[in-house]
Parts: structure tokens; sequence; C-alpha cells
């Protein structure tokens, strides 16, 4: 974990808020002169804090309807099973999200459609095929009650 301390944790919940601040701006917000933020600025970036920079794009305003979240146990869980699996799901687009997880399912991912075709497409032309996939179920989003990527600042003590 990387110490971080007040005026880090202001610039850093000032640019969850909105990442195109300029540096004057965030230093208004932060108390600080703007030599001195762009400074700690810089350095959460150097020091991998600060991830990125993007744009919010709205998946429904551009035609993309269905969030479906897809389980997925393996055939085997051999190294090389895992391997090409991994490999399969950064080849998707259409995956936004994967993880590994303990339970019933060894994967889930979240998808991201046009529509109920593009989701058959995705599990039975791409997933089911794949040597490395034993068995997929999916469940399609119905109403999304929060989408947030923004973390819990307040949770870090500044130090």
């Amino acid at each position: 974990m990387i110490p971080v301390d007040a005026f880090d944790l202001k610039i850093l919940g000032a640019l969850q808020d909105d990442g195109r601040l300029t540096n004057q701006e965030l230093a208004d917000l932060a108390g600080l002169s703007a030599s001195q933020c762009s400074r700690r600025r810089m350095r959460l970036e150097e020091e991998k804090v600060i991830a990125g920079y993007h744009a919010d794009l709205s998946s429904e305003a551009l035609g993309f309807g269905v969030i479906a979240f897809i389980q997925v146990g393996l055939a085997t869980h051999s190294p090389d099973n895992s391997k090409r699996f991994r490999a399969l799901v950064n080849r998707i687009d259409e995956i936004q999200e994967a993880y590994s997880l303990t339970g019933d399912a060894d994967y889930v991912l979240k998808a991201v459609l046009r529509d109920l075709k593009g989701l058959s497409n995705l599990v039975n032309d791409v997933l089911m095929p794949h040597q490395s996939v034993a068995h997929v179920r999916s469940s399609i989003v119905l109403d999304r009650l929060k989408e947030s990527s923004r973390l819990p600042l307040k949770e870090i003590r500044a130090g």
C-alpha cells in the first residue's frame, strides 16, 4: 500500500469526482499551490495510485441493452487450462470484467451486449465450444441499482 496524506486524499477524491480538473482547480480544492499539487499528482500517477484517465461511455446510449453475468466452470483445473481460458476472456471485447472465484463457479464474467442474440452468440458460439470450458450459466441484469468505480477513500487513514 502506498502511503497517502490528507492532501493526497483530497486530490484523489476530487479526481474521482472529475478527472478533467485542471491542475489549478485541483490545487484550489486540495488547498495547495499549483506546483505542490502538480508534484503530488505526478507522484500518485508514477506510483500507479492513479491508474489512468478515461471517459465513461453510456452503454445504453450506444445501444448496448443487455448486461449479463456469466458463471463459468472449467473442464480441468490445470495451469494450462486456466491460462487458455484467461487468454480467451482477454480477447473478447464484450467481457468487461472477469473474476476468479471460490465456490461453485470458477469464474464470473460481466459482459455488455447489444441484445439477447449477442449473449446467445457469446455463450453458445464462443464460451461453450472452448476446450477449457465445462459449463456456463448466465444471468441477465433486469435493473442496475448502482454502478460505481469510486473507492471509499474515507476508509483510508492519512499517514
